[in-house]
């Protein structure tokens, strides 16, 4: 055990001198002496090597031994050899932690180790999924490609068997009039040679025959005159003794005076009925001449166009500001107006007489429309330029108007447009006395507020009205032109409908749209386009619809629809450079500023002028109707 002790602490030295035969030392001191049976001698160079290869310090051992001797005569030698068995313990318990440390460090290795491998093949797999994707794409490219390429060809081809289709029928067309128009000339011929003949014939007939029908025409004159005699003497005794009879009897006197008095009776009583039939029939059924068109439903408009009819029953109230682009504030005072007459209407009040005037192509029309179909109403439209023409028969007119009015069940919208057509000023205006009595019978008709029609009247010149039938208005609303956001939503609107809606169409083949940033190129023209009303932006969007089905492709590009635009623009100020001063004075709601190339709206200080100022001179007195002042 001491021996064991000294070894543990002398291990590093004893671990380089274990010898060849076993690991036993040479018996001896510290140096010297060779092995028992070796025959070799001591000054041999070779075993003295190999003594020296044996040889280590024994004072090491010889402290361990001592150090065993003092450690087995001590009291604590067992707990000594205790420690040092614990200690190898613990040694050993931590080579065999560091053991597992290791193998768990290889099992961690071996995981990262799998999912670095699993992470590869993932990304293998997406990147081959990749390239399947986009080879699939690219097979499909080129699919759509062969079949574009397949259509396109079958196009020409078609349209090349059309051409030559077109090319055989003219030349067999051509061929056929060539045909038609030589037996044409043949027969001519023809006919000209046997009227020759026939001719010739019948002159030499006559020739021949001269005395039989001179004799033939001699007898005819004879038996007509002897046939006139007779008829005269038998009509005159016939007469005769009627009226003789007549006079010498009064009964038959009395009973012939009779008869003709109740032929005259019911030949006047059944102009008369047919009259009031023909105007019941026409109130009840069909609608006055004045009005150019309406939504009431009448059995006469029905079987004319029944298609017409139909849609007109199948719609239904919607926004009266539906579609209608105006300013903010006008749409809120339009707004209110279109929900005070809806209300009227489900409560039976009174309507309200309501005058829209401002610049052409505003909207008057469109919103008088929708304010009838949101309220539930009828409209009927009238223009005040149909008034004048009719003379005398205005009046009648426009009383029928009126009492047609009055027979409608839903209540009805009477829109006048153009209104100071016919209702100009009877103190400043030289009118002819059958436009007077016109504006008198419109006055009449209009002098009380009425539940069964509302009046709407439209003007660009209001100032032109009389001052009766301002009087019978109750509201003025004026319709100024499109600002920069307004015109920036008509533009909007009006590509959207007819642009690219047609384009987006399958009915539609010719429109396409080359692609740019459409919302850009609104906002741009919005600011180019100032001064224009709504009525030519519409007509704007239209040209743009025309002009791609005047190109070759049928494409719309953004080149084409600005070239519109400045077209548009140019001609838009043609027609004010047209506008004689005297129509500016009288436009006073517009004026033109050259600067801006633009209308501009004046805003008058209060309600728009009646009369004008007595500083301002009056436009010269011109004549309207078909008569002069003062004959009727």
């Amino acid at each position: 055990m001491s021996w064991l002790f000294g070894i543990r602490r002398n291990e590093p030295n004893m671990g380089a001198v274990s010898p060849p035969d076993g690991g036993n030392p040479p018996a001896g001191g510290g140096g010297g002496g060779g092995g028992d049976g070796d025959d070799r001698s001591p000054s041999s160079p070779e075993l003295k090597k190999a003594m020296e290869a044996y040889r280590f310090d024994s004072s090491a051992l010889e402290r361990a031994a001592q150090a065993a001797r003092e450690l087995e005569k001590s009291r604590h030698s067992k707990e000594a050899l205790e420690l040092s068995k614990m200690q190898e313990m613990t040694k050993q318990q931590e080579l065999v932690m560091r053991t597992k440390e290791f193998e768990a460090a290889i099992e961690t290795s071996k995981v990262d180790q799998k999912r670095v491998d699993g992470e590869e093949r993932r990304k293998t797999v997406q990147e081959e999924t990749k390239q399947h994707q986009a080879r699939a794409q690219y097979q499909d490219q080129l699919a759509r490609k062969r079949y574009e390429d397949q259509l396109q060809q079958q196009t020409r081809m078609n349209e090349e068997n059309l051409r030559k289709q077109e090319e055989s029928v003219q030349k067999q067309e051509a061929m056929r009039r060539a045909t038609i128009e030589r037996e044409m000339e043949l027969r001519s011929q023809i006919d000209k040679k046997r009227l020759e003949a026939e001719m010739l014939a019948k002159a030499k007939a006559d020739r021949e025959n001269q005395d039989l029908y001179l004799e033939r025409l001699r007898v005819k004159a004879a038996e007509n005159r002897i046939t006139v005699l007779e008829s005269i003497k038998t009509a005159g005794t016939v007469i005769g003794t009627g009226v003789t009879t007549l006079l010498t009897d009064w009964d038959k006197t009395l009973t012939a005076v009779g008869g003709l008095s109740l032929l005259a009776l019911g030949v006047y009583s059944a102009r008369t009925a047919t009259a009031m039939t023909g105007r019941f029939i026409e109130a009840r059924l069909g609608k006055p001449s004045l009005v150019r068109d309406t939504s009431r439903f009448s059995v006469l408009e029905t079987l004319k166009h029944p298609v017409l009819t139909v849609k007109k029953l199948k719609k239904k109230p919607a926004d009266a500001l539906a579609g209608v682009v105006l300013q903010p504030k006008l749409e809120e005072r339009l707004r209110d107006v279109a929900i005070a007459t809806k209300n009227t209407k489900q409560n039976r009040g009174m309507f309200r007489n309501i005058l829209m005037y401002g610049p052409p192509g505003t909207g008057k029309t469109m919103f008088a429309k929708k304010l009838a179909l949101h309220s539930g109403l009828d409209y009927a439209i009238l223009t005040g330029g149909d008034v004048s023409p009719l003379g005398r028969d205005a009046v009648t007119a426009v009383h029928k108007v009126f009492d047609w009015a009055e027979t409608s069940r839903k209540g009805l919208l009477l829109f006048i447009d153009e209104a100071d057509a016919f209702l100009r000023k009877r103190s400043s205006e030289t009118i002819s006395e059958d436009l007077r009595a016109t504006l008198n019978a419109f006055l009449y008709r209009t002098g009380e507020q009425s539940n069964k029609f509302m009046l709407v009247l439209a003007s660009n010149t209001p100032e032109q009205f009389d001052w009766a039938v301002n009087d019978r208005l109750d509201e003025m609303v004026e319709f100024t032109l499109p600002g920069l956001q307004e015109r920036e939503r008509l533009l909007r609107l009006y590509f959207d409908k007819f642009v690219l809606e047609p384009a987006a169409s399958t009915s539609v083949r010719r429109l396409k749209v080359e692609p740019f940033d459409f919302g850009e190129f609104c906002t741009e023209m919005a600011q180019m386009t100032e001064g224009m009303s709504g009525r030519e932006i519409a007509k704007l969007g239209v040209s743009w619809q025309g002009a791609a089905y005047a190109s070759e492709d049928g494409v719309l590009t953004r080149q084409m629809a600005v070239d519109r635009v400045n077209s548009a623009l140019q001609q838009h100020r043609q027609k004010v450079e047209w506008q004689s001063e005297q129509e500016k004075r009288e436009a006073k709601s517009i004026t033109y500023s050259s600067k801006e190339t633009s209308y501009s709206q004046v805003k008058p200080s209060a309600v728009p002028a009646i009369n004008p100022p007595p500083a301002q001179p009056l436009p010269p007195k011109r004549i309207y109707g078909t008569h002069k002042p003062g004959k009727r």
